[in-house]
């Protein structure tokens, strides 16, 4: 495949986009397009943000925030929140490895994850409306959230051992492995957005070092925590991470700008 058309397959695997393509794909095309889901998130971020913008001008900016969430699970198709979900029911209703992955795989809402959800899109919501006092910075906020917590989720691929069957998955990975050439495009376009901030005054030098390191230690954490639950990783949580990756980002940005 083209580059163009690994981008393309990246944009169908992460959002709900009517795209398609012509040439048939294989596994090597599904796990080369990983290397672009950075660039989709920036993709998403600029969407969401142009649309807060938009409705900021007519809506109280409580509302345009809650629009603007919703819209982005139209967008994605809720895909990393159902991960965040399932996780959150597995590790919390499961004893066994086998047990949490039989839970996850479960197409149902339990507790866990129903409670896991509801804070989380709250916390989004409270951490947006905090930061909307400079509606810049909230914007900005948006774009980096939507690309750096893809980046980070997207990095643990390779990390860890894959432990559910592809048969058995309700969420595959999309790759179980990430080549340099793909890791190296990855991280150059997390570089790129936060260079991008840094050009904009949107962060300084030192809070720039204090992101990376805090997406460092989450990114860390999830690690720990999959390896001690699960003994390695599934497609659920790739999702899991990359919400709580956004959620530290926000949460980042609210200690530093407020």
């Amino acid at each position: 495949m083209t580059q163009w058309s690994l981008f393309k397959l990246a944009v169908i695997f992460l959002t709900r986009i009517p795209i398609t393509l012509t040439a048939s794909v294989t596994d090597t095309d599904i796990n080369q397009s990983s290397r672009y889901f950075a660039c989709v998130g920036v993709c998403i971020g600029l969407v969401m943000a142009l649309l807060l913008w938009a409705l900021s001008l007519v809506l109280p900016m409580s509302v345009a925030i809650l629009f603007t969430l919703g819209a982005s699970l139209l967008i994605t198709g809720a895909f990393h929140e159902d991960g965040f979900a399932d996780v959150w029911d597995g590790f919390g209703g499961g004893w066994s490895q086998q047990q949490k992955l039989d839970i996850m795989k479960d197409s149902r809402l339990g507790t866990y994850g129903s409670v896991a959800l509801l804070v989380l899109m709250l916390s989004k919501f409270h951490l947006m409306l905090t930061l909307s006092g400079n509606l810049f910075s909230l914007l900005w906020g948006i774009v980096l959230a939507q690309s750096l917590s893809r980046l980070s989720a997207t990095s643990l691929i390779g990390k860890l051992p894959y432990v559910q069957l592809d048969a058995q998955s309700k969420v595959k990975p999309v790759a179980k492995s990430l080549q340099l050439a793909s890791r190296a495009i990855l991280y150059l376009t997390g570089i790129a957005v936060i260079a991008a901030a840094f050009v904009c005054s949107v962060l300084t030098f030192w809070q720039v070092i204090a992101l990376i390191v805090t997406l460092w230690f989450t990114r860390l954490f999830c690690q720990y925590w999959f390896k001690k639950q699960l003994g390695g990783y599934t497609g659920d949580c790739l999702g899991a991470a990359q919400q709580i990756s956004e959620l530290m980002i926000y949460t980042f940005l609210v200690v530093s700008l407020i």
